[in-house]
């Protein structure tokens, strides 16, 4: 976990936002004489990259004030969907996104039983009242948008009537969807929120924390401003989807006249393209095995996030870049995997790995020679320094680098051109060699020029490309898991069913990957950058050591791509 003081001073550098704005008014004008946000997550499914924007949004307001302070609260309402796993990943992923809650650890239903009072409470002074109507029938009387409701049948039921029918069913006495208490609003309001909504439910389910103390359990627009009032909340941060419950947050609390009274404040949540944000769509990848589980590398969980390579601090940096806003809109998912890019350019060892692999035999080279060379571990950290690098007669090369009839742009090996080896010689293709029978290229015979080591001619001469390489003698095989994104379209909700969306080429895995000797000391969590080929890192779960298994950050820009697209695009 990061230090806090440490985070402080970050924060500190933030420009203002709309929402920072208000906090710095109401600490201004003495509203409040410290700020405390909450972090409430649902622990029904795991978090995801847009639970990192509120993530970094409440944890970052509380650092940013010198008595500030953040509570990680789970909303554990909802007995038949949260399971002890999700709170305990979702704890993970907080910490390791670097914040802390210090003892402010808290759970909804820690105040289940004062949430029973305030119940009573709305009934006594005739707010509330024990409703029959069956969940169907409730739909019936909610009215449309140019029609009010009508109100239940059981509206003016005598408040006694109603105390003794809500003590019963939390006795236990009544079956599910036999009854609800429902609050007494305004069947006639155009916001549907406010049309009597349910406050309590009977749901007859064992809960994770309180087992079968409890047979009633509180909706969450009830539930949440307690919460938030029982914790003394200054501000109470939600996503837009909020914003037409807010009334009902309000009157809640001023109806039950709580002594504390925070302020909900809602901002656009986060879309990204080519990405689900729903957990329930997220359960359904997983449930119906389109991915390997919460943590799978595709997914946009933190713990997927975390799993491919990602950093809590490049998560950190797209939070800030994209900044707050009071409309929705969608992010394209490039920001994310700049923001992860551009931190492995600075930090990452540069290392060579052929992916799919072309044997290149060098003939005129010495048959048993091996000559250590120096390598450069980042050229953007000096201190970083150099590497040795085993070179020999045969190599491999990555089998896109080879044409035997090239276009004109290509200018990487093809017969009878000259390339750059990555801090070794130049070469020049001489032959091809084919398989009789499949005619696919096996073999690549060159020569090199001896007096061009380190990638540089006495003559001057010059090559128009520099290609990457492995010694076949010392290189060792890995498995390499190359992931892309996991839907085709910017969209994946563009046409009848998300799941048709997702791109069948999202994971690709090589088994036989040849890397430079360096690679084989590689600890889970190590991150690289594959000269050429992209930012890897060693799988924290599934690699051993000694074997190392990893698992493809993101791409490097690659110019021939976009050259062919240009090209197929002027066809």
């Amino acid at each position: 976990m990061e230090n806090k003081n440490s985070l402080r001073e970050t924060e500190d550098k933030k420009p203002a936002d709309f929402i920072r704005q208000i906090v710095a008014d109401d600490l201004a004008t003495g509203k409040h004489p410290e700020i405390i946000t909450r972090f409430p997550p649902e622990p029904n499914g795991y978090l995801h990259i847009g639970h990192a924007k509120s993530i970094c949004l409440n944890f970052g307001i509380a650092l940013e004030n010198k008595k500030g302070r953040c509570h990680l609260r789970f909303d554990d309402t909802n007995p038949e969907k949260e399971e002890d796993e999700y709170i305990r990943a979702i704890i993970e992923d907080v910490k390791w996104l670097g914040f802390d809650w210090g003892e402010h650890l808290y759970y909804a239903s820690d105040y289940f039983e004062k949430m029973y009072e305030y119940g009573e409470q709305l009934i006594r002074e005739g707010n509330a009242y024990v409703c029959s109507l069956k969940p169907d029938e409730v739909k019936n009387t909610r009215g449309t948008l140019t029609e009010a409701g009508k109100p239940s049948p059981d509206r003016d039921r005598p408040i006694e009537e109603s105390l003794d029918l809500f003590r019963r069913m939390r006795a236990g006495e009544f079956p599910e969807g036999s009854y609800t208490l429902r609050a007494k609003i305004d069947m006639t309001s155009g916001n549907f929120n406010m049309r009597d909504p349910a406050v309590y439910r009977i749901k007859k389910a064992p809960h994770p924390r309180t087992g079968s103390t409890w047979c009633i359990y509180p909706m969450y627009d009830y539930a949440h401003c307690l919460e938030d009032a029982i914790e003394e909340i200054t501000h109470s941060l939600c996503t837009l989807e909020f914003e037409d419950h807010r009334p009902l947050y309000d009157w809640f609390l001023d109806k039950l006249r709580t002594p504390y009274h925070p302020r909900q404040i809602e901002f656009a949540r986060l879309n990204l393209t080519y990405t689900v944000m729903s957990k329930r769509k997220l359960l359904q990848l997983v449930n119906e095995g389109h991915v390997d589980g919460w943590d799978d590398p595709r997914m946009p969980t933190i713990a997927g996030l975390r799993r491919r390579g990602y950093t809590p601090s490049s998560i950190k940096n797209f939070c800030d870049r994209i900044g707050l806003a009071k409309r929705d809109s969608t992010v394209d998912v490039a920001l994310l995997e700049y923001c992860i890019r551009d931190e492995l350019n600075k930090t990452a060892p540069r290392v060579m790995g052929v992916l799919n692999p072309l044997k290149v035999t060098i003939e005129n080279y010495p048959e048993k020679q091996t000559e250590e060379l120096d390598a450069i571990n980042n050229p953007e950290d000096e201190s970083a320094g150099t590497r040795k690098i085993p070179f020999s007669k045969t190599l491999y090369i990555e089998r896109s680098d080879f044409m035997e009839d090239p276009p004109k742009k290509f200018f990487r090996l093809s017969p009878g051109k000259e390339v750059r080896l990555r801090y070794a010689y130049f070469i020049t293709c001489t032959k091809v060699v084919k398989d009789e029978s499949t005619k696919e290229i096996t073999e690549i015979i060159c020569t090199y020029d001896p007096n061009t080591r380190g990638g540089n001619s006495p003559d001057g001469r010059k090559v128009k490309s520099t290609i990457h390489w492995v010694s076949a003698a010392h290189a060792f095989n890995a498995k390499v898991r190359l992931y892309d994104r996991l839907f085709l379209k910017e969209d994946p909700f563009d046409g009848d069913d998300f799941i048709k969306n997702i791109n069948a080429d999202s994971l690709n895995i090589l088994e036989n990957a040849k890397l430079e000797p360096s690679l084989k000391g590689a600890k889970p969590g190590d991150r690289y950058q594959l000269e050429r080929m992209g930012y890897f890192f060693a799988d924290p779960i599934d690699s051993k050591e000694g074997s190392p298994i990893f698992n493809r950050i993101v791409t490097l820009k690659d110019m021939w791509t976009n050259i062919q697209k240009r090209g197929d695009e002027n066809k």
